[in-house]
C-alpha cells in the first residue's frame, strides 16, 4: 500500500520570506522529490538556474522537482499531483500572504492519499509585531501565527538580541507551544520542515547545525502508551521541533509517531521496524533531558 504524500504548507505575510525558503529547500532537497504548489506562479520566483524546463502550468526543476500553480482549484491540483510519475517525496503548499492556512490543511485532509504534515509560517523578525497591531492586517497576522506548528522567525539579522528575545516571548504568547526556529534569508534546516529526512539516520549520532539544533534517537521502553508519548513529545517540555519514529504499544502494535511543534499524530506501522523515535531540537538540557516517561 503506497502510504500517503507528506503535505507541509507554508504561509505568512506578505514580505516575510516564504519564496526565499522554499527556493532554499529546493537547492537542498538532497535526493528527495519535492512539489511545490503556489497560487499562481507570478507569486514564486523560482530560482533560475533550479528551472530545467517550463510549460503552461507546471515548472521542471533540477533534481526531480517540480512547482505548479493552483489558481483557485486547489483541490484539482492535489489530484493531479497524485498522477504525477514518479511521484514526489513530499509536498510543499505555499500560500497566499493573505490566507489562513488551517483552511488549505482542511481542503487537504479532504483527499485520500495525502498526509498534513504540519504549518509552517514564517515572520518577519523586524516588523511581525507591528503588523500584528495594524487594523489591517491585524486579524490576518495573528491568526497565521495562531495555525502554526513551526514559527521560522525570519531575517533576525536585522534586529537586535534584545529585540529578538522579546519577539519570541511575544510569539509564544500568541501560540504557547509553538516550535521557533531563528532564520536569516531564510535558510533552516531542511529536517525542521519536511519529515522525509527524518528517514535518513544521523551519520554522527547527533545533527548539528549553526541554528542551535541538534538530532538524536531515543529509544523507548517497550510496550508503551505510545498517545501519551506522542503528547509528551509534543509538549514544551523539552524544546522539541520535530520527532518522527517507531515504537510499540501496549497491544503489542507497531506505531509511527510523528510530532511537529506542538502537532501530533500515531499510525499503525508494519512490524519489522526498529523501536526509536528520532528528535530534533534545541541544543543543551532541553533536548538532552528529554525523558520517554509520560
Amino acid at each position: 500500500m503506497t502510504p500517503p504524500l507528506p503535505v507541509t504548507v507554508i504561509g505568512g505575510y506578505l514580505g516575510s520570506g516564504k519564496t526565499t525558503m522554499v527556493n532554499h529547500l529546493l537547492r537542498h532537497a538532497d535526493g528527495l522529490r519535492l512539489a511545490v504548489l503556489v497560487n499562481e506562479f507570478g507569486e514564486l520566483a523560482i530560482d533560475e538556474d533550479l528551472i530545467e524546463a517550463e510549460d503552461d502550468d507546471i515548472i521542471s526543476i533540477a533534481g526531480g522537482c517540480v512547482c505548479c500553480s493552483f489558481g483557485s482549484d486547489l483541490t484539482g491540483a492535489l489530484l493531479e499531483m497524485a498522477q504525477l510519475d514518479p511521484r514526489p517525496d513530499h509536498l510543499l503548499i505555499e500560500s497566499s500572504g493573505v490566507a489562513i492556512p488551517s483552511a488549505i490543511v482542511g481542503s487537504v485532509s479532504l483527499l485520500d492519499g495525502y498526509r498534513v504534515d504540519g504549518i509552517v509560517i514564517l515572520a518577519d523578525a523586524e516588523t511581525v509585531q507591528m503588523n500584528a497591531q495594524s487594523k489591517y492586517m491585524s486579524d490576518t497576522v495573528l491568526r497565521q501565527l495562531s495555525d502554526a506548528n513551526i514559527i521560522v522567525l525570519n531575517k533576525t539579522d536585522l534586529v537586535a538580541k534584545s529585540e529578538l528575545s522579546e519577539t519570541i516571548s511575544w510569539l509564544k504568547q500568541q501560540n504557547p507551544n509553538v516550535g521557533i526556529l531563528d532564520a536569516q534569508h531564510g535558510v533552516v534546516p531542511p529536517q525542521a520542515v519536511l519529515d522525509s529526512f527524518l528517514e535518513k539516520p544521523a551519520s554522527s549520532g547527533r545533527y548539528h547545525h549553526t541554528q542551535n539544533l541538534e538530532m538524536t534517537t531515543l529509544i523507548p521502553d517497550n510496550p508503551c502508551d505510545v498517545e501519551g508519548l506522542a503528547q509528551h513529545l509534543a509538549s514544551d517540555a523539552h524544546g522539541l521541533i520535530r520527532a518522527k519514529g517507531f515504537a510499540t504499544s501496549l497491544t503489542g502494535q507497531k506505531m509511527l509517531i510523528q510530532v511537529v511543534g506542538n502537532r501530533w499524530d500515531i499510525s499503525d506501522a508494519p512490524d519489522h521496524r526498529a523501536d526509536g523515535i528520532v528528535c530534533l531540537g534545541y541544543k543543551g538540557e532541553a533536548l538532552q533531558s528529554a525523558s520517554l516517561a509520560t
